[in-house]
């Protein structure tokens, strides 16, 4: 076509809109080579439908262009574009682009104040290269750290800029307002406390509060027709149901402040820049979680929310290993001596300023009566994506003033949105690739390693199997005990993590390799003395059953070899890839996936989560063993 042919406008459009209908965004390249056209004549006509508001653009990264319909573009792809096209951040400035009606903003190269912004009033979502994208949800604005409206949508236009709607300000402010219409609050009559449940609005309180809370269940009178008497203890199930409804409630009671706990890090501990902020962030707030990575400290940033809180304190576990973690790491890390660190557990049970209990313990009503005679200034729940919505419904009869969990598992991903927010609260955290940029954290290497069949007769017996039969087959593939053998050869003086999800398979191994196995049945003492000995370098390599997902430190484990699953979600095969991650040394990750079998599809969806927190994955095979 002759280069001074002249392209309608119309037909322009309609191309772009093809192309659109098959991918989120055009660029002048797609559509000067859908035309025939330069790519200057492209850049024209797209900007020309820019100026018609049928298109909108926005600049990714250093140099990089992109024409898009609202309708139809997806975030995530900008994000993807964005590192596809490399651009350094230092090369960059800040660049935002937002999609009200997905509540999404992207943010290319985010500034430290829009960082500090989004972390108070949205969650992120999802990080590539040098793009972040992150969602504002209905939770967000319920939980955001702001006094007032008018201060949060003042910070959020400041990061959105000109693209600001009147349509999202609305939706947001339904929310804020949403989050601001109940109260419980505290009454005093002849020296009596009790809770009150206060809605601003009488229509609200009908059709809200009065048609869903249950007389002697929830409350036990009206007050007044804005006001209920609440049901002592019954304040959490109150809190549960009417957030459910989509009205949290504001809890201003007047809660005791616990028994006062002078704890403080020793000199040598300094919290790290990114631990402080979550301190900090928890300070003001006396709920939340703490979310990062193996490796990124959680327990150190708990023992700071502990020295900001300044009151005696209940951490709940779910394992007596994990309990006589918290023991050394208080006494090694902070000023409290032993005689004020007790545990309270089937081995032992001390209540003292500073308790750790398992949450089977504090599920159990004669344990918890003893544990709400104490006067906690705040409880700390570790690891608590593990914990069941049953054990949230008890757990919420520990009053404190503040609320603390730690968790490696993002809460969206966990399942138990609802009980966190309400029994612990919002997520705090930092985003993997920001630990790893500086160090704190060692990124893993991630390998998909296919292993054939040993032999013919094992893959006709996989074949012959059916169901979680079929699972197990594979998993057990022979071929996998002198891949193991092979990668702790070339890991050579290296300590290694071996998980089997199937205690048959981590038997065969433990007999094959000659490796302890830790599964469900070991002893609390065989645990224990095993976990030492390979702290201590006596054992190099360890091979554990899904007990190794419960928060066991072991802080110098270099490779992690996972060896079968059992269906396992992206966020665990994220933590097992975190028991590698410390501030040291090279980190590597193996999935050994029997080759053509539903094992290669689960580690290609299970490994997504990695790579979507910056972690590199590649995919070998293992010609050396029946196809």
């Amino acid at each position: 076509m002759p280069k001074n042919t002249q392209y309608p406008l119309e037909d322009v459009r309609e191309s772009v809109f093809e192309l659109l209908s098959e991918q989120p965004f055009v660029t002048t390249g797609g559509v000067a080579k859908a035309h025939g056209m330069d790519s200057e004549t492209a850049r024209l006509k797209l900007n020309k439908l820019v100026e018609q508001d049928t298109l909108k653009t926005r600049q990714i990264g250093a140099s990089a262009r992109v024409w898009f319909s609202d309708a139809n573009i997806a975030p995530e792809q900008i994000l993807q574009k964005t590192a596809a096209e490399g651009s350094a951040p230092e090369q960059m400035s800040e660049r935002t682009l937002f999609f009200p009606s997905r509540r999404e903003i992207v943010v290319d190269s985010p500034q430290d104040e829009t960082r500090d912004i989004l972390s108070r009033v949205a969650h992120l979502v999802d990080s590539t290269g040098s793009g972040f994208l992150y969602k504002i949800d209905q939770e967000d604005i319920w939980t955001a750290a702001y006094d007032t409206f008018d201060t949060l949508r003042s910070d959020l236009q400041a990061v959105v800029g000109d693209e600001w709607t009147a349509s999202f300000e609305s939706r947001i402010r339904d929310d804020w307002d949403r989050a601001h219409q109940f109260r419980l609050r505290t009454r005093v009559a002849d020296s009596n406390q009790y809770s009150v449940l206060e809605a601003d609005d009488q229509d609200l309180f009908e059709s809200v509060a009065k048609a869903n809370l249950d007389y002697n269940t929830h409350y036990t009178e009206f007050l007044s027709e804005t006001a209920m008497r609440i049901k002592n203890g019954a304040e959490a199930s109150v809190k549960e149901v009417l957030y459910e409804e989509g009205y949290p409630v504001l809890d201003e009671r007047r809660l005791k402040d616990g028994a006062s706990l002078e704890v403080q890090l020793g000199d040598e501990f300094d919290l790290r820049e990114y631990q402080q902020r979550w301190v900090d962030q928890f300070a003001e707030r006396r709920a939340g979680v703490f979310v990062g990575p193996s490796g990124s400290g959680k327990t150190v940033a708990a023992i700071g929310a502990m020295e900001a809180i300044g009151g005696e304190t209940l951490i709940i576990v779910p394992s007596r290993e994990l309990a006589q973690q918290w023991v050394t790491e208080l006494t090694e890390k902070t000023n409290l001596d032993q005689s004020q660190i007790g545990q309270y557990h089937g081995g032992q049970k001390e209540v003292r300023p500073v308790t750790i209990a398992t949450y089977d313990i504090a599920a159990m009503k004669r344990h918890r009566e003893l544990f709400n005679e104490r006067d906690w200034g705040l409880v700390i729940a570790d690891e608590c994506h593990h914990a069941v919505a049953s054990t949230w419904k008890r757990f919420r009869e520990i009053q404190s003033t503040a609320r603390l969990g730690l968790s490696a598992t993002p809460v969206r991903e966990s399942g138990d949105a609802k009980e966190i927010y309400t029994l612990i609260g919002p997520p705090i955290g930092s985003d993997w690739r920001e630990l790893f940029e500086a160090g704190w954290v060692s990124q893993p290497e991630v390998e998909m390693r296919l292993v054939g069949w040993e032999s013919e007769s094992a893959r006709d017996q996989y074949k012959q199997a059916d169901g979680t039969q079929k699972l197990i087959e594979a998993a057990r593939n022979p071929a996998k005990q002198s891949a193991i053998s092979d990668l702790l050869e070339r890991h050579s003086g290296e300590k290694a993590l071996i998980f089997a999800d199937w205690i048959e398979q981590g038997k065969d191994l433990s007999n094959a390799l000659n490796l302890p196995f830790i599964y469900g049945e070991t002893s609390h003492e065989r645990r224990e003395s095993i976990y030492q000995q390979f702290r201590d370098g006596d054992i190099e390599a360890l091979i554990v059953s899904r007990v190794g997902d419960e928060g066991i430190d072991l802080p110098d484990a270099e490779v992690a070899i996972l060896a079968s699953t059992m269906g396992s979600s992206r966020s665990q095969t994220g933590q097992r890839a975190g028991r590698t991650m410390r501030p040291f040394g090279d980190a590597a990750v193996y999935l050994l996936l029997t080759k053509g079998t539903g094992e290669e599809e689960w580690g290609r969806e299970s490994t997504q989560y990695l790579a979507e927190k910056g972690v590199s994955v590649q995919k070998t095979g293992n010609s050396d063993s029946v196809p």
